[in-house]
């Protein structure tokens, strides 16, 4: 994940983020289209959860630049998402449906180059949770 990575990013989530709702709806039923076994995993009312979605989102945008603080919520997002039941395969469906609706929402706006910069910002983000889930 490089600097460019991360402005690259931070820059076409300005553009999500002014359609929060409906970027959350198609990340989510991509999601449960790809992997309809996750679905079970959500307990909360999918609005409510695209809202917490986007909230976290943010903060973590916010965080890119400040290595120690992002590491810490990836942490805890990773320890919480594994007392959920989230398993390690999840995540390579979470950034199929990422990119699949980076890919649908920013249109010819979602060059490879920006691409690689989601993919390794995401492989990135995964890596921290993942890590933290599995040490518990």
């Amino acid at each position: 994940m490089t600097d460019h990575d991360i402005e690259l990013v931070r820059e076409s989530f300005a553009h999500l983020h002014r359609r929060k709702v409906e970027t959350a709806a198609m990340f989510y039923g991509r999601l449960f289209e790809i992997a309809p076994e996750v679905r079970p995993l959500f307990t909360k009312e999918i609005a409510e959860q695209s809202a917490k979605l986007m909230e976290t989102l943010t903060v973590a945008m916010a965080a890119l630049r400040d290595p120690e603080g992002l590491t810490a919520l990836l942490r805890k997002l990773g320890r919480n998402h594994r007392s959920y039941g989230v398993e390690e395969r999840h995540y390579a469906s979470v950034e199929a449906a990422l990119i699949w609706t980076l890919r649908a929402s920013l249109g010819r706006g979602f060059t490879p180059q920006l691409e690689r910069a989601w993919t390794s910002v995401y492989r990135h983000m995964a890596g921290i949770m993942i890590a933290a889930g599995r040490a518990g």
